[in-house]
């Protein structure tokens, strides 16, 4: 009776690896002829000269008013309306909260609802400590004829120059949109601030009109290029953000016995709260594949060499060791779980002191299918105990996830499939947060993507020294504007 329990196992797995080896050579995306888009009329030498000009103003973001410096503001503004001739004549400019812009295009058919394509003015602050890493000044714009630097470079300088430029061009060609086309460029994405920031200010002004968007484009990652040797090569990975994480700042407060540090008790404040912080890294967030992120790794393994198809035809089946593999690499368990990470700490204020109070700020980023409130239950759960006081410092909810049947999602998938037949297209979860999520209530289709070829190394390089963007990048970046405006602008 065993031999032929046995038997029969065998006979089921050796089945299962046969079925495995037919499913994954056909496993692949189906051919399709590349059909490349007509080309399109960049002025090259403009935009380069006009993001260097623009990389050159530092327009520097701080979570307080008192602390702007509004003058660099006026000045990129002024070099706004002395660059683009065309766009100040035609467009309607406006300027609201502190220092941020909307461009109003009129389309030719009012009952059709706008688009907007959003982009922020401002950089976070450059580390006056680490002003000589930069191998050229962060305000500088340096072009070495491969790179051009600078604070902005691609957080997001470029993506906003790249979309003035592709109005301009536009109009320059005698363009007539049949929707209206809006550009929001908020003046404080980067200080992360909810409730009353300029891109909040540019949502309400809209909705107060009575707008609804039929879609917004903003920033996103990069075209990332995939190549591993003998899996996948000379492919690039185009990931359209449907989604952005939420976040939440908690403070816990831990106390104990102050007095001179000659005396100590067995656990000083500190002591304990090690204890805590101990408790909430050992216990993360419940790790799950979203349905988008199985749809990237389908369409990477779909792209990739046979040996890499074996695993991915059966994703499905593999999906729970994939996702527990996952969180044991930190990038990857991002994609998968809330994250948690203890970012500050406070004690005493002299090192012979005891600490009457301990303090610690706790980051969470926050999935999909958790909540700001949610964050603050699990914290409870695993160390309410030892804490004495927790407080919320700021935060958000996730955003919801856009569809990736929509126009908008198709259009941009389009362009990219006929700029180059090796680019895959796929939804991705952006882990960091944009201004896009603050423009919900007036828009159910809101993606995030900045069409410019960049190495994975290179947008490392935002928010820290030796910020760059690649010249060969930048006309990429026009000519997807340009198409996507002409189309999504469309009935």
């Amino acid at each position: 009776m065993l031999t032929k329990i046995l038997c029969a196992i065998l006979i089921v797995f050796g089945a299962f690896i046969i079925l495995t080896l037919i499913r994954a050579a056909f496993f692949k995306e189906k051919k399709k002829e590349f059909v490349p888009l007509p080309d399109e009329n960049i002025d090259l030498d403009r935009y380069i000269k006009n993001l260097q000009k623009a990389i050159s103003i530092p327009t520097v973001s701080y979570a307080t008013d008192e602390e702007y410096d509004w003058k660099p503001f006026e000045d990129f503004h002024a070099f706004l309306e002395e660059s683009y001739p065309l766009v100040h004549k035609t467009l309607k400019k406006e300027k609201v909260s502190k220092a941020s812009l909307i461009y109003t295009w009129e389309g030719k058919n009012p009952s059709l609802d706008a688009i907007a394509l959003l982009s922020h003015q401002d950089v976070v602050p450059d580390d006056e400590k680490r002003k000589d890493e930069w191998e050229h000044p962060a305000f500088e714009g340096f072009n070495d004829g491969e790179f051009i630097w600078g604070r902005g470079a691609l957080d997001m300088k470029n993506h906003l120059i790249g979309v003035m430029e592709s109005v301009e061009a536009l109009l320059s060609e005698g363009f007539e949109p049949e929707r209206t086309v809006y550009l929001c460029f908020a003046h404080d994405e980067e200080p992360m601030i909810h409730g009353g920031s300029g891109a909040d200010t540019i949502c309400e002004t809209l909705k107060n009109r009575g707008v609804h968007l039929d879609c917004i484009l903003d920033e996103g990652g990069a075209i990332l290029p995939v190549n591993v040797k003998g899996l996948i090569e000379n492919k690039f990975l185009a990931g359209i953000g449907v989604a952005e994480k939420g976040y939440a700042d908690y403070r816990i407060f831990v106390t104990g016995h102050s007095g001179h540090s000659s005396q100590p008790p067995k656990h000083t404040a500190l002591g304990k709260m090690a204890k805590v912080i101990r408790k909430i890294e050992n216990h993360q967030f419940r790790a799950h594949l979203s349905k988008n992120m199985y749809s990237l790794f389908v369409s990477i393994g779909k792209n990739s060499k046979y040996p890499v198809r074996l695993f991915a035809c059966n994703l499905r089946i593999l999906k729970p060791l994939i996702t527990k593999i996952m969180t044991f690499i930190p990038p990857a368990a991002s994609m998968v779980r809330t994250t948690t990470a203890v970012t500050m700490a406070q004690g005493s204020p002299a090192a012979n002191v005891l600490p009457g109070k301990a303090v610690i700020n706790v980051n969470f980023r926050i999935m999909q299918g958790d909540s700001v409130e949610g964050v603050k239950k699990h914290i409870l759960k695993y160390a309410g105990k030892r804490i004495d006081d927790i407080q919320f410092v700021k935060g958000k909810e996730p955003s919801y996830v856009s569809p990736t049947d929509s126009r908008c999602f198709e259009a941009i998938r389009e362009i990219c499939d006929g700029t180059s037949p090796d680019y895959i297209v796929a939804p991705y979860l952006v882990m960091g947060g944009t201004d896009a999520c603050k423009y919900e209530s007036i828009c159910e289709n809101i993606y995030r993507f900045s069409p410019y070829e960049a190495d994975t190394s290179l947008l490392l390089r935002t928010h820290n020294t030796n910020e760059r963007i690649p010249v060969s990048s930048l006309e990429g970046g026009v000519t997807f504007f340009k198409r996507y405006i002409r189309k999504l602008s469309g009935e």
